[in-house]
């Protein structure tokens, strides 16, 4: 194989791992914007968007496609809950959450990397994903709101336990299934 070619195929591979990583961030973006309100933090579908980005790209590329939308909100797309977005959504009393989903990604990812998208080692590091970004998003919110743990919990992290479910299985059952059919 002459180098022209090899090149050829590492760059195909490198545009074609940008535009699938750029696509799961969109999709993050798009499942923040069905945002119901519950009390301080909003219900959105970003949890499964996240999950299921890191079950079907792995941990550098699902972790990249988180930071590439947190990136974005950053500086100021409107692709945060309710289509807000600027720095001063990750320094509120939701930022710690928005900065967990890396966490999140960076588990998932290593778990379907790591036992190949298997259904067991999946679920188990979602349910940890996603109980290190409620400890993540959870001290940031009695840092920036200055509540007690108590009182944190039963607004930030018991509504969610249920829809949270919900979304990790969801979750596996489309990674499962796409993982079938597509190839990334």
């Amino acid at each position: 194989m002459s180098a022209k070619t090899h090149d050829s195929k590492n760059t195909r591979f490198s545009v074609k791992s940008m535009v699938v990583t750029a696509m799961f961030a969109a999709l993050i973006a798009v499942c923040s914007i069905l945002s119901i309100p519950v009390g301080e933090v909003p219900v959105t579908l970003q949890t499964f968007a996240v999950c299921l980005s890191a079950a079907m790209l792995g941990w550098k590329r699902g972790t990249l496609s988180v930071f590439v939308y947190i990136l974005l909100g950053a500086v100021g797309v409107p692709v945060f809950a309710g289509m807000s977005g600027g720095v001063g959504i990750l320094a509120g009393p939701t930022g710690g959450y928005i900065i967990g989903f890396l966490a999140t990604a960076l588990i998932v990812g290593f778990a379907a990397d790591k036992w190949e998208r298997k259904a067991l080692p999946l679920t188990i590091a979602m349910i940890l994903g996603i109980l290190v970004c409620y400890a993540f998003g959870t001290v940031w919110f009695m840092v920036v709101m200055k509540w007690g743990v108590v009182e944190t919990l039963m607004t930030c992290v018991v509504p969610f336990l249920i829809p949270d479910a919900v979304k990790i299985v969801l979750a596996m059952v489309l990674s499962n299934r796409l993982s079938m059919v597509v190839t990334l």
